[in-house]
């Protein structure tokens, strides 16, 4: 390949990340340091009463977040890693519904459970107990969408342990609660490290579930960036916040990054065979983690179609579907979540194949999971403010946000691949392009399909960015969700369910028909969440 065709392949993603991500945060830098050398100094995030709140419990909630994961997920992985019972495959397919569903659509399955009007939340209410204005519907909806992948990598985790050794640390007289430590332990330590420095950056930077289950009393430090630019055109002061925030989130993303570089390659051992459970100790123990998955991840989603299913059955929520403005939402979801798909496949192919030049290119399909989606819109506003109403500045965004799922898998694809499969055909004289419709493409396509599928579920619940950056008239179905949710009555209420419910299945759909048969993998432990 000639010089200026290996450096062409690049320069779409390149130049991409250049425009949408590095110049937008090189503008928040340039706005926070004026702000930090005239009226706000770096110090006053700390010393200001009401701020420091706001980042110590956004630190808070993170880190709850992960030590509930671990409690509830590591003893659920190791069942689901070693025992073998009926409904053991359909658990890890459903382990797959929260990284397909929109952050929107979570929020309102928290709060069709234990909202005040919830399934669980208004007998609560009668009782005397509310659950609005604490932080336990955050941190509910924080584990709905972060138990799953701790679970998934503790299950892919547990699978590296060596069954010669844990059978003979038990031959030696170990207990299996001593064996456990001692062997299993150190083996998924890593893997469970890595799951939770991704959990720690997807609460620690997420805004939806903040926005709508927080409250003005736990809504997060991104709540708070884009209540300064929103609502009291606070700039300079939400530029340093923002700084701050991208300053602690990149440490945590490096950490992930080391962790990642140490597991890049798995040592091939024979795995521990899975039994079935005779004991009733086990059979509790398989009961008591299928409880938990349904509890946590699988409660919030039937508890939205019972509650658009009862607010259509009693017409209060039937007509929303009718109505002119979820129609143009409809519209306008299904048409920016196709050009985001079709942006995000082709820079993320483009980035997978120079991936393989080494780390450094890899390394940049992280970058967008650095910043967080308020941080990306608020320096595009920043740097392009003739372009603030533009839909291209939308849906570049949209796309940013969906690429790094392509780009991270079809590079995982591409790492798989016989390097002696292209190497014959160029050999038989087949040219790059044909080597790569007829020999790369459809041993990728699984690795491809799986990447459109998160991409595309990512684009149609995008939220954050969508406020920032939207007009009316280009209204999706998360922005008419929390229209409804910001009116009173309950007829608003029902409607919100009904949207939701749509606006999962199509998630939903979206992802089937995309990903097709292909393995339920562990790649969604990158999908995320704006």
């Amino acid at each position: 390949m000639s010089p200026a065709r290996r450096w062409l392949l690049p320069a779409l993603p390149l130049c991409f990340l250049a425009v949408v991500l590095v110049a937008p945060v090189l503008r928040l830098l340039v706005e926070g340091l004026s702000a930090g050398a005239s009226e706000l100094r770096w110090a006053e995030v700390w010393t200001d009463d009401y701020l420091r709140w706001r980042v110590l419990w956004s630190l808070a909630q993170a880190a709850i977040t992960c030590a509930l994961a671990l409690l509830l997920g590591l003893p659920c992985a190791w069942v689901l890693a070693r025992y073998e019972f009926p409904g053991r495959v359909l658990a890890l397919r459903l382990l797959m519904l929260p990284f397909v569903v929109p952050t929107l659509v979570a929020a309102m399955g928290v709060l069709a459970l234990w909202g005040p009007r919830g399934v669980f939340g208004a007998p609560l209410a009668e009782a005397g107990i509310e659950g609005v204005g604490t932080p336990w519907l955050l941190l509910y909806g924080n584990l709905f969408f972060n138990l799953c992948l701790v679970v998934r990598a503790g299950v892919d985790a547990l699978g590296q342990v060596g069954a010669q050794r844990l059978a003979a640390a038990r031959t030696l007289g170990a207990t299996p609660w001593r064996a456990f430590w001692r062997v299993e332990w150190p083996v998924i330590a890593p893997w469970l490290a890595s799951a939770l420095c991704l959990v720690f950056l997807y609460c620690f930077s997420g805004f939806g579930l903040a926005l709508i289950l927080g409250g003005e009393r736990f809504s997060t430090a991104e709540v708070e960036i884009y209540t300064l630019v929103a609502h009291e055109l606070e700039l300079r002061r939400a530029g340093v916040l923002a700084i701050w925030m991208m300053l602690l989130t990149g440490t945590v993303a490096l950490a992930y990054a080391w962790l990642e570089r140490r597991l890049a390659a798995p040592a091939r051992v024979t795995p521990v065979p899975r039994q079935r459970p005779v004991r009733g100790r086990q059979r509790l123990a398989v009961g008591a983690a299928l409880a938990v998955l349904l509890v946590v991840c699988v409660a919030p989603l039937a508890a939205i179609v019972w509650r658009a299913a009862v607010a259509l059955i009693a017409g209060s929520g039937g007509a929303v579907l009718q109505d002119d403005d979820t129609l143009q939402a409809l519209g306008n979801t299904l048409r920016f979540s196709l050009i985001a798909l079709a942006l995000a496949t082709a820079l993320g192919l483009s980035h997978a194949f120079a991936a393989q030049r080494g780390v450094g290119w890899r390394a940049m399909a992280f970058l967008p999971f650095v910043v967080s989606p308020v941080s990306v819109a608020f320096g595009l506003l920043l740097l392009y403010p003739g372009w603030s109403a533009s839909l291209a500045m939308l849906l570049a965004a949209y796309g940013l946000l969906a690429w790094p799922f392509v780009a991270k898998s079809v590079s995982a694809g591409l790492d798989s691949l016989p390097p002696n499969y292209a190497q014959a055909a160029a050999t038989l004289g087949a040219s790059p392009w044909r080597v790569f419709r007829r020999v790369t493409l459809p041993l990728i396509a699984p690795a491809l399909r799986r990447g459109m599928a998160f991409a595309a579920a990512t684009a149609l619940g995008e939220f954050a960015v969508t406020l920032f950056l939207s007009r009316p008239e280009w209204t999706t179905l998360t922005t008419l969700i929390h229209q409804h949710l910001g009116r009173p009555g309950s007829a608003k209420l029902d409607a919100a369910f009904v949207l939701a419910a749509l606006l999962m299945a199509l998630a939903l759909l979206a992802f089937v028909l995309i990903e097709g048969p292909a393995d339920h993998g562990s790649s969604g432990d990158n999908a995320r969440h704006a």
